[in-house]
């Protein structure tokens, strides 16, 4: 029988479907968020598997984590040789050894190759089966700048260990947010099948200003552009990133911040012109029209104002003209109307816009709009072929269209 904390799997997305995780927990304060972290990867659809230190179990108990994973939990090595069952490369391994929080002392003991607790252990078995491990440092702050503890994390970095910077708040290096451990999974679990890949991305609004405070723009959040990025670099593309005005944090790929359309015409433009891509993704939200003219004043309100909007070039086609080699695939959303109508809309615009394929949703459905995590689409390929995806993490539709992407160049 399943354990009952195991209903959650896969509820966000089936990212993590299939694998199998090794939580190490060390003796930090930041071992109160194992929980929830492990939570947050079963979600993501990961098996858990929690690995305890002695020290660790003095801040939060292994029944605790036994709950939270549904699996039993590692608190001391036995004659089951549980750090080879699960770091040992052989079949029904963890895929991934995730340590975190790591205090200062796990950190330089497995640069050391110091095995004395689970964990260590764990570490150094899993690293000699080539079994990727990522850490999450959680300490002090004037620890995490101690020359020693910074100089072993780079021997980690040397034996192919990831390191999620911490949050540096209040004088302490506090673990990375969960969502960020997460996606940080994510990424080195996906199949690098665009390694050697050039991608541009396109996302977030645009603004046209009709006074130095007031603009006309939209609400895209930019998310399904982040999200894209994320993933192309996630499978092993090195990616560039033309991002419009948003309050979100852009993945740690090289970006250009533009404002307006031009602006972002000028920069999708020219990265076409000076280097070589593979694909470009149009996911921002660029306007379609602007204000005829830019007042070099603030208006009053006590006064009428009478404007007009102008028409602007469509960046797609520019980028087209610019590359007539290059796969493109655009977003199209509309608002509120038949599903056989937004196809028969989506479908148009790629036959007339020089796309390879194209991207459709209603904003008017419910978690499918521009400020939401999830999206609900209906991707078309030149050819004719339609795949409709249900509602799901905007990272999910992103994996989607890139599977979309890898068939149809494999072809």
């Amino acid at each position: 029988m399943e354990h009952p904390s195991k209903d959650i799997l896969s509820s966000k997305s089936s990212l993590l479907a299939g694998k199998k995780i090794a939580l190490g927990v060390c003796g930090s304060v930041g071992a109160v968020r194992a929980p929830d972290l492990a939570r947050e990867l079963m979600r993501n659809g990961a098996e858990v598997y929690a690995v305890m230190t002695d020290a660790a179990q003095s801040i939060i108990s292994p029944e605790l984590m036994e709950w939270a994973t549904g699996n039993p939990v590692v608190t001391r090595l036995t004659g089951r040789i549980e750090h080879v069952v699960l770091g040992g490369g052989m079949p029904g391994c963890a895929d991934l050894i995730l340590i975190a929080p790591a205090t200062a002392n796990t950190i330089s003991k497995i640069a050391l190759g110091i095995d004395d607790t689970p964990v260590t252990t764990l570490a150094t078995t899993a690293i000699g089966a080539r079994i990727p491990i990522i850490i999450a440092p959680a300490m002090h702050g004037s620890m995490y700048s101690h020359p020693a503890v910074l100089e072993n994390m780079k021997r980690l970095g040397s034996m192919g260990i990831a390191v999620i910077p911490p949050r540096e708040s209040e004088g302490k290096a506090k673990i990375a947010e969960p969502e960020a451990i997460v996606n940080t999974v994510i990424s080195a679990l996906a199949e690098k099948d665009l390694k050697g890949q050039r991608v541009l991305v396109t996302a977030g609004p645009t603004r046209s200003y009709l006074d130095p405070v007031r603009y006309l723009t939209n609400s895209s959040s930019g998310r399904m552009g982040m999200a894209l990025a994320s993933e192309a670099m996630s499978r092993g593309a090195e990616v560039t990133l033309v991002l419009g005005p948003t309050a979100l944090s852009p993945p740690s790929c090289r970006t250009i911040p533009v404002e307006t359309t031009d602006e972002m015409m000028t920069a999708v433009l020219g990265e076409l012109k000076s280097s070589c891509y593979n694909l470009l993704a149009m996911a921002a939200a660029p306007l379609d029209f602007s204000f005829s003219r830019r007042l070099k004043e603030k208006i009053s309100s006590e006064a009428s104002l009478t404007v007009s909007l102008v028409p602007l070039p469509k960046v797609v086609r520019e980028a087209r003209k610019a590359d007539p080699g290059l796969f493109i695939i655009g977003f199209k959303a509309e608002h509120n109307i038949p599903a056989e109508e937004l196809e028969k809309r989506a479908a148009g615009r790629l036959s007339d816009s020089g796309m390879d394929m194209i991207v459709a949703n209603d904003l008017s459905k419910p978690g499918a709009g521009f400020i939401s995590e999830t999206n609900e689409v209906v991707i078309i390929t030149k050819g004719g072929k339609r795949r409709r995806l249900p509602k799901m993490p905007k990272r999910s539709v992103a994996r989607a269209v890139l599977d979309e992407y890898v068939a149809k160049r494999g072809k």
